[in-house]
């Protein structure tokens, strides 16, 4: 028995050693109160990550509020300026590489994509704010060396409705910072994100719908996963750009692959086996492409012993058996 349990070890080492090799494999750095400290990124180097986003944030009222309120002394430390240049150099000293990801929060939690203007004047005071907001980031990103830097999060109406600004948007950006772009287009928005051209990755935060199933396994997650490959495989190969799933991840929870972008409160029973075969999914169909550079887990935060477990039905993968398929996947050698 014991011969074949190292059998099954040793095949399950095999199949995954090397999948994750010159691939971003990344973790989500949650911003946080405090400093990042030697012993917070201890643990993203035990996971065998070589890449983080850091995600500053900028405030808004509500959906259609022009006015975003960024880097100021009421902001929690990882969200402003200060914070992000603390959290890069801490990464970059422990050879850890770095997506600089500014996101929006909207009071209440109102969805990002949702966020539109009612006159013109709005829009043209939006599209005034979030370039101050958003340029003061691409100076960030270019001070601490960033090695990419995503231009957005998930903003789909403020991207349909004017275009012509992204496009002129990003030639700003890149007079500032001289790194790799991309955008973060949600699973449901990328087809019709109109500038990839201008970017450097086609970004995807890839909370795509896979399963109805409690408890998946492994090969129904894989079927799942094949008509939503195919097109983002098509997008890739048209726009001749790889594709960064800037998010992906799974609560660990029954259901997980039913609406994976769930966020709130959702009282669903905990499942950390249907958490580990997601991740373990998306792993075996992506990581092997050459068209796909990798992706970030969602999501990693500083005080890890404090958070995830065995009682957690969050997305974070950390001290649950979630991890340890992480892990082995991102192993490089």
């Amino acid at each position: 028995m014991k011969k074949i349990a190292l059998l099954i070890l040793c095949i399950l080492q095999f199949s995954c050693s090397g999948q994750g090799v010159g691939k971003i494999n990344g973790v989500s750095f949650v911003a946080s109160r405090e400093e990042v400290a030697q012993g917070h990124i201890d643990e993203v180097v035990k996971v065998n990550a070589n890449h983080a986003a850091i995600m500053p944030f900028g405030f808004i009222r509500d959906v259609d509020s022009p006015n975003i309120v960024f880097d100021t002394d009421r902001q929690w430390f990882g969200e402003t300026k200060r914070g992000a240049l603390q959290y890069i150099e801490m990464l970059h000293k422990n050879g850890i590489k770095v997506m600089l990801k500014p996101h929006i929060w909207i009071s209440h939690g109102e969805f990002t994509g949702t966020m539109a203007m009612k006159s013109e004047e709005s829009w043209q005071a939006l599209e005034a704010s979030y370039e101050k907001f958003i340029l003061n980031y691409a100076q960030t990103a270019q001070e601490a060396d960033a090695d990419i830097f995503c231009i957005g999060t998930e903003l789909e109406q403020f991207v349909k409705n004017r275009p012509g600004y992204w496009k002129r948007l990003i030639r700003k950006i890149r007079e500032i910072y001289k790194g790799k772009l991309t955008y973060a287009a949600n699973w449901d928005e990328y087809a019709r994100t109109p500038f990839w051209e201008d970017l450097d990755y086609i970004g995807i935060d890839a909370y795509f719908p896979l399963s109805e199933e409690i408890t998946p396994s492994i090969g129904q997650l894989k079927l799942g996963w094949k008509p939503w490959k195919e097109k983002i495989a098509a997008l890739s190969d048209e726009k001749n750009r790889p594709v960064l799933f800037t998010e992906y991840g799974y609560r660990s929870m029954d259901y997980t692959a039913k609406k994976p972008w769930l966020v709130d409160l959702h009282d669903e029973k905990v499942n950390l086996v249907a958490q580990a075969n997601a991740l373990t999914a998306i792993f075996e169909e992506f990581w092997k492409e050459d068209w796909f550079a990798g992706g970030y887990v969602w999501k990693w935060f500083i005080r890890h012993k404090e958070v995830g477990g065995d009682q957690n039905n969050r997305f974070t993968p950390q001290n649950k058996p979630a991890q340890e398929v992480l892990s082995r996947y991102y192993r490089s050698e």
